[in-house]
């Protein structure tokens, strides 16, 4: 079977590899390929589209593509992050410290990135007005170097990017804007797969989740490890911020208050107030409820 990363290859998806790598997939009865995904729009595009059978995706960016009509044949069936790491990054000097800095600022995303499709949410909830920010392509491998560079003042990224972008920007410090400042409710990623998947091999689904927990559990409980298989199978990769990034995700995926110590469930009460919360904020129309979105039968359990 085929598997998308989140986003390119860097340490917060190294868990798939680390699963890959450790036999976890093969333990499992699962031979698994993996590709590097391009963020969220995509990554569903190619699961609909039957390139790809799992994927990561922002729970959040699902639920606006499901809000517009679209995302009608994927399932969540896993939690990876239980709080979303959606931020901004840019670098000192650029004239950007708090929110409303971004206004008249050139930032770069890909088109589908849940962080670029939520700005104009977190925009209206930060005090900023989004008309102000202009926002240009970036493909996710090239991002950080259009930052380093000086093209761009701030680039769409997870927090713990953070690593990665002052291993590149040698020299310069990282200011990151997170999402979760002013939306604290939110999911980061969550595994989805398709629908007829979700129903028709529940089994085959059950243990790719299993497998693929196992791999993010080990990942975070031994991020240098995770930095150094990932380097050994993207050599472009390097492993020093993969195992930052992983020590930095930990917190993310274990938060405190989380629920008992699975990793991987969802709370179904939380993206209701995720989907109000983006309700309120005229983001996505009325209708979208958490069993739309769901497989609770797949889900791990607390």
């Amino acid at each position: 079977m085929t598997y998308l990363t989140s986003f390119g290859n860097f340490g917060r998806d190294s868990y798939a590899w680390v699963a890959k790598d450790k036999g976890f997939f093969r333990e499992a009865g699962l031979d698994v390929d993996i590709k590097p995904g391009g963020g969220t729009g995509d990554n569903i595009s190619k699961i609909e589209a039957g390139a790809a059978m799992f994927t990561p995706v922002d729970l959040t960016g699902l639920m606006l593509a499901r809000g517009t009509g679209g995302a009608r044949n994927v399932v969540v069936v896993a939690g990876i992050q239980q709080r979303t790491m959606a931020a901004l990054i840019s670098l000192e000097g650029n004239g950007i410290a708090k929110p409303k800095d971004l206004e008249g600022k050139t930032l770069a995303d890909s088109p589908g990135s849940v962080v670029r499709n939520l700005f104009p949410t977190y925009a209206k909830l930060a005090g900023v007005d989004a008309s102000k920010v202009k926002w240009v392509n970036g493909a996710p491998a090239n991002l950080i170097g259009l930052l380093a560079g000086g093209s761009v003042a701030g680039i769409g990224q997870f927090v713990v990017g953070e690593p990665t972008v002052e291993s590149v920007a040698k020299g310069k410090q990282a200011v990151v804007l997170p999402y979760s400042d002013v939306m604290s409710d939110l999911y980061g990623n969550v595994l989805i797969t398709t629908t007829k998947i979700a129903k028709e091999q529940p089994d085959l689904a059950k243990r790719f989740i299993a497998a693929l927990m196992k791999g993010l559990v080990h990942s975070i409980d031994n991020p240098d490890e995770a930095g150094r298989i990932l380097q050994k199978n993207v050599p472009a990769s390097a492993s020093a911020p993969a195992a930052a990034e992983c020590t930095l995700m930990s917190a993310f995926v274990r938060p405190a208050g989380s629920a008992g110590n699975v990793v991987g469930t969802i709370d179904t009460k939380r993206v209701a107030a995720s989907v109000k919360l983006l309700q309120d904020a005229g983001a996505i129309p009325a209708g979208l409820t958490p069993d739309q979105l769901i497989s609770a039968d797949l889900t791990p359990k607390p």
